[in-house]
């Protein structure tokens, strides 16, 4: 299910900076329709159709996003990484070793 989640947000994310990437700053969405393109829409329907689907998209993609928020919580609690340590690493410190003791002088050498 998350998996299946994931890819369509990921497809939402990719569709949504496709759709914002072709609009144009000033509002003429495409640059097509209407003068001498004559095409089936006009600049303003262009511009409405491409705001309306960056809105859509948006919307869906912060719904897939709480969504996959939610199922990731379901997981585990968080747990601290003190309680989750190996068995063979002690809990407690070790007392620090106990210093050497001086060395002793060697003896003089007679000669």
């Amino acid at each position: 299910m998350e998996s299946v989640l994931l890819v369509i947000h990921l497809l939402i994310a990719v569709a949504l900076v496709g759709v914002i990437l072709v609009q144009r700053s000033e509002g003429g969405g495409l640059g097509v329709g209407g003068g001498t393109m004559g095409g089936m829409m006009s600049t303003r329907g262009t511009a409405n159709l491409l705001t309306r689907t960056t809105g859509i998209l948006a919307g869906v993609f912060f719904l897939t996003s709480i969504v996959l928020a939610i199922l990731a919580g379901g997981h585990s609690r968080p747990t601290s990484i003190i309680d989750t340590m190996p068995a063979g690493i002690p809990a407690q410190p070790t007392a620090p070793a106990q210093p050497a003791p001086p060395a002793q002088p060697a003896p003089p050498v007679a000669q």
